[in-house]
């Protein structure tokens, strides 16, 4: 089941699906063409079908709610969809930054060098990994 999930969650039902997670209320057809600029509220309704159908989505009368909250990578605070990787990214630069002023030593070794080159490469992935999802508008 979690295969066929990910399957459907690609392209317009995966921005769909984000965007019934963000509502805090039942939506229509009608509102989620609206929001997601879709060409008609039956391609809205296929994409919420193909949600439904997966278990994702439950049908209410007075429109579609999300029934399983899927956060592959992400936590969901309120409304917001952040990538697990910015916090990661933040104590990486975090412990740079205490690399570079407080634990600096008087004289520059080898092994200071290589902690401070390790936790700048674990930085840069992170940020890297980080600007991936986002840009990608993945869960």
């Amino acid at each position: 089941m979690s295969g066929e999930r990910e399957e459907v969650l690609r392209g317009t039902t995966m921005e769909v699906y984000r965007f019934l997670l963000k509502s805090r209320k039942p939506v229509g057809a009608r509102e989620v063409q609206r929001a997601l600029n879709l060409s008609s509220p039956s391609l809205a309704t296929y994409h919420l079908s193909k949600l439904e159908e997966t278990g994702l989505l439950k049908k209410e009368s007075d429109g579609f709610i999300v029934n399983k909250v899927i956060l592959e990578d992400s936590i969901r605070i309120k409304r917001f969809l952040i990538p697990r990787f910015l916090f990661y990214s933040f104590f990486a630069i975090l412990a740079l930054a205490f690399e570079l002023t407080l634990f600096r030593p008087s004289v520059i070794t080898g092994q200071y060098f290589f902690f401070v080159a390790v936790t700048f490469v674990c930085a840069l992935i992170f940020c890297f990994e980080t600007s991936r999802k986002w840009a990608k508008g993945g869960l």
